[in-house]
C-alpha cells in the first residue's frame, strides 16, 4: 500500500481508505448495505491487513447506525487508525439539527464522539456546502474543535471551488484552522472536478479524497441496460442516463486493460486510472460484499502505464466548458495540464 500526505498536512494516509456508508442500513441506506458488526470487524481486518489506514463514514449514514458500527468494529484497533467523518445532514427534526453552523456543529461532533467510542475525530468534514452560513462561523467552530482536542484535522466535501477558495482565505485572514482535504465525486465518468476542485487542491496544498471512484458501480462492467441487478443510486432512472455510449467506451477499454493484466478486474483499472490523478490523496473504496472488497483492495498491487492512462483520457475525454475551453484553444502553453503521478515503486 502507497501512502501519500493528506494535502498540506504532515498526515499520511493510504491510498485506498475504506468507506462504511454500507454500515448500518436504514431508511434510503438499506439499498446501499446492511453491513452489521460481525462483517464490518471482518471487512476491516481485511482493510488493514491490505494497509488501509483511513476509515471515513458520516453521522448521516443510517442516521447514525454506520458511526456505532464503526466504533464497535474497530475496538482496540482505534489508536492504530485513522477515522473521518462528516457533519451537515439532518440529524433531527428541528431547523436548526442540519447545515455548518456552529450550533450543529458543536452538537454533531459530541454526538459522533459517543457514537464511535472516541474522544477525538481525525479528520472532521462539512458534508456539503452551506451558503447560509458565513464560513467565518463555521470555521470558528472547527477551530474551536481542534483546540480543545476533540478533531485533530478538519475538511470539506462537495465544496464548490470558490467556495472552497473563500473558505481558506478566511483561514488564513483571522489564523484559523484550514481545510487538509476535499472529499469530491471523480472517476472516469465524471470527470468535472478537473476544472475547478483538483487544480484548486494542487495550487493550495488540499488533498482530494476521491468517493464514488467507480461511478456508483456501474465502471465495474457489471451493469448494463436491462441488468437484472442495479445499484441502489443507480435505481430510479439512474442507469439509463448514465449508460450511453461514452460509457460504454470506457467500459470496454477498462475490460481491454484488465484482460492485459493477469487477475485484474475492470473495477482494479478504474481505481488505478485515479490513483495517477495528480492532487489525489485517497481513493475510497465501499463493497457491500467481502469479494468486492478484496477485489477493490487488490487494485493496490499493481499500476496502470502512461499509455493505459491515455487510452482512458481519450475514451472519457468531453469537451472543455468555457472558460477552459478558452484556454485550452488560445492559452494552452500557459496554461498547462497537471502531470500523471509517477507510479509507486516497491
Amino acid at each position: 500500500m502507497e501512502y501519500r500526505l493528506l494535502g498540506r498536512s504532515g498526515l499520511k494516509v493510504s491510498l485506498y481508505s475504506f468507506g462504511t456508508m454500507t454500515f448500518g442500513g436504514s431508511g434510503w441506506f438499506a439499498g446501499v448495505g446492511q453491513t452489521k458488526t460481525e462483517t464490518a470487524r471482518r471487512q476491516i481486518d481485511m482493510c488493514l491487513e491490505a494497509g488501509v489506514n483511513l476509515f471515513d463514514t458520516a453521522d448521516v449514514y443510517s442516521d447514525g447506525e454506520s458511526e456505532e458500527i464503526l466504533g464497535e468494529a474497530l475496538g482496540d484497533k482505534r489508536q492504530s487508525v485513522l477515522v473521518a467523518t462528516k457533519v451537515y445532514g439532518p440529524m433531527g427534526p428541528e431547523e436548526n439539527d442540519r447545515g455548518a453552523s456552529r450550533h450543529h456543529i458543536v452538537r454533531a461532533c459530541e454526538a459522533s464522539l459517543r457514537r464511535l467510542k472516541t474522544d477525538y475525530i481525525d479528520l472532521y468534514q462539512i458534508h456539503n456546502q452551506d451558503s447560509l452560513t458565513p464560513p467565518e462561523e463555521t470555521l470558528r467552530a472547527l477551530d474551536d474543535l481542534v483546540r480543545a482536542g476533540k478533531v485533530r484535522y478538519i475538511g470539506s466535501s462537495n465544496f464548490s471551488g470558490w467556495w472552497k477558495m473563500r473558505a481558506l482565505a478566511v483561514s488564513e485572514r483571522y489564523g484559523l484552522e484550514r481545510y487538509i482535504s476535499q472529499q469530491i465525486e471523480y472517476s472516469l465518468l465524471w470527470r468535472d472536478a478537473e476544472d475547478e476542485l483538483l487544480p484548486l487542491g494542487l495550487a493550495e496544498g488540499v488533498g482530494a479524497l476521491i468517493w464514488s471512484p467507480l461511478a456508483s458501480g456501474y465502471l465495474s462492467g457489471k451493469f448494463a441496460a436491462g441488468a437484472q441487478s442495479v445499484p441502489t443510486r443507480l435505481q430510479g432512472g439512474g442507469l439509463a442516463a448514465v449508460d450511453g455510449e461514452r460509457a460504454r467506451k470506457v467500459v470496454g477499454v477498462l475490460n481491454e486493460i484488465a484482460r492485459d493484466h493477469e487477475g485484474a478486474s475492470a473495477s482494479q483499472v478504474a481505481l488505478n486510472w485515479l490513483a495517477r490523478k495528480a492532487g489525489v490523496s485517497s481513493v475510497i473504496i465501499g463493497a457491500r460484499t467481502d469479494e468486492q472488497l478484496a477485489d477493490n483492495l487488490a487494485a493496490a498491487a499493481w499500476s496502470l502505464s502512461d499509455a493505459e492512462v491515455a487510452r482512458l483520457d481519450e475514451a472519457s475525454a468531453t469537451p472543455f466548458r468555457y472558460p477552459y475551453s478558452h484556454h485550452r484553444a488560445y492559452g494552452a502553453d500557459r496554461n498547462p495540464l497537471p502531470p500523471l503521478l509517477p507510479i509507486a515503486q516497491g
